[in-house]
């Protein structure tokens, strides 16, 4: 197999895989000594059938572009990306940590305000968040909790620790690619998994039917639980049909469910009308309720919200949880769980500087060519300025931006990302920029998944590992090397 391990030693990024000297580490030797024995045709017939078993289980992502929206399959690269158990059981209780700061945010936000009163986080924060929702005011949801559901956004620096980019607290998307990355890793390197601890990833479906069901309203045996999809146009359409086959959900339409004058929530079926406990509703706020929000919206439910309100149905994730997505609001994170739950953070949030303060904006628009400017609320590495990058034109179209809206922009330095060995053409391993998405949970009790969905920047040297944008993925191995000879 054609490979230069000396390529990574001088990278200047931590990879995932190799220590600085280009050596295996301890938690990737096996996997690394296993490829090391792999000729040209091994890997290639590899590679063949991870595109062979992705398009067997159409395992597809959608794309928007003008010409309208294109089906791609997944695209998957054959080399796992592994972490050491021991790091990752802190990192786990540093997500477990974080949403359950956020989440009392959150209900803290719809009820009292106390940390704005005690000025925590300024009063204009929340006033111009655009994903407030002051229908959701008064609101007690089960357990004090409107994020059920939660992908965050971690990265590696040139230390090797974990980072927060990012919360995902609306819909966030992308685990059911984790679970299928495993699947096709389990058919093409059986012979791995048996040499190897890997921590399994296969009971998130079980996982996240058991959050669900501690949240009906009706305490019985069988709650209906169902899955509200926009359609077969959204672009994450595979991952709701997926999941809701998984957990042996109904997966509905808007058009598929009615609220009746007793403010209770059915499902229309060939028997008559079964009413619903549970919505795992994969769509967006403004599009949920037509009596409520968007007039013109034909994919929610008229009648919705008064249902939720009544206590009659439960929603997952709650509206109005997407005020903790902003990223302005990401920069308060650590004072967020220093006061509601004293501790400190246990993963730090990468550097951030804000706009709407004049000192930290000087230093921003003096070093735009430097840094990664997001706007508050945009996801999938849409509307940002990655300064190192961009052009003039760009620089000075940001400037004005921020300008005219400061407190919808934030700026971070460009990240030293890991890296880890990428199959690169026939049977070459380059070093690829990735991040994590772990996937946490929170009802009833609290579920972080064993390593998540690692998304991978395809082309050398860039830093956009979205799919959108010409990302892939690997699967996330989480190996326990306790006991293992040094």
């Amino acid at each position: 197999m054609t490979i230069s391990w000396t390529d990574y030693s001088s990278t200047g990024f931590y990879d995932e895989l190799l220590t600085d000297s280009g050596n295996p580490r301890k938690s990737s030797r096996k996997l690394l000594n296993y490829i090391k024995t792999l000729n040209d045709g091994d890997v290639a017939s590899r590679k063949h059938a991870a595109e062979l078993t992705i398009k067997e289980m159409g395992v597809t992502f959608t794309v928007y572009t003008e010409e309208g929206n294109i089906d791609r399959a997944w695209p998957f690269d054959i080399v796992p990306r592994i972490i050491d158990k021991k790091q990752w059981d802190k990192t786990a209780e540093g997500l477990k940590q974080r949403l359950q700061a956020l989440n009392m945010f959150i209900d803290d936000l719809y009820h009292d305000q106390k940390i704005i009163k005690d000025g925590i986080i300024p009063e204009f924060i929340l006033k111009q968040s655009k994903n407030y929702r002051k229908e959701c005011e008064g609101v007690s949801p089960p357990f004090g909790v409107w994020a059920h559901i939660c992908g965050t956004d971690l990265v590696r620096d040139k230390d090797g620790e974990f980072y927060v980019l990012e919360d995902n607290l609306r819909v966030p998307s992308g685990v059911s690619y984790m679970l299928e990355n495993r699947s096709i890793m389990k058919r093409i390197f059986p012979e791995v998994f048996e040499k190897m601890d890997v921590a399994p990833v296969g009971d998130y479906p079980a996982r996240l039917f058991d959050t669900l069901r501690a949240l009906s309203p009706r305490k019985i045996k069988k709650p209906v639980i169902v899955l509200l999809t926009p359609g077969i146009f959204n672009s994450a359409y595979f991952e709701h049909a997926f999941l809701a086959q998984q957990m042996g959900a109904e997966l509905v339409e808007g058009s598929d469910l009615v609220v009746q004058d007793d403010d209770r929530v059915y499902m229309k079926t060939i028997n008559g009308l079964e009413r619903v406990d549970v919505i795992y509703r994969r769509i967006d706020d403004l599009f949920l309720d037509p009596e409520v929000f968007r007039k013109d919206s034909v994919l929610g439910v008229k009648g919705l919200m008064r249902a939720w309100k009544s206590g009659n149905v439960a929603l997952a994730n709650v509206p109005g949880a997407g005020v903790a997505d902003d990223k302005v609001v990401y920069a308060y994170v650590p004072e967020v769980i220093k006061y509601y739950l004293d501790q400190d953070p246990i993963i730090n949030n990468v550097e951030t500087f804000l706009c709407h303060d004049e000192v930290q904006q000087k230093h921003v628009l003096q070093n735009l060519d430097k840094l990664v400017v997001k706007p508050a609320n945009e996801s999938g590495g849409y509307g940002m300025l990655i300064g190192p990058h961009s052009t003039k034109k760009e620089r000075d179209e940001f400037t004005r931006l921020i300008k005219a809206n400061p407190r919808n922009y934030i700026a971070q330095p460009t990240l030293a990302l890991s890296t880890a060995p990428t199959l690169v053409g026939k049977n070459t391993l380059e070093p690829r920029h990735l991040d994590l998405r772990p996937f946490v949970l929170q009802s009833k009790d609290s579920y972080v998944t064993t390593g998540g969905l690692t998304r991978v920047a395809m082309r050398k040297g860039s830093l956009v590992v979205n799919s959108s944008q010409g990302g892939g993925s690997k699967d996330t191995w989480i190996v326990d090397t306790d006991g293992e000879s040094k």
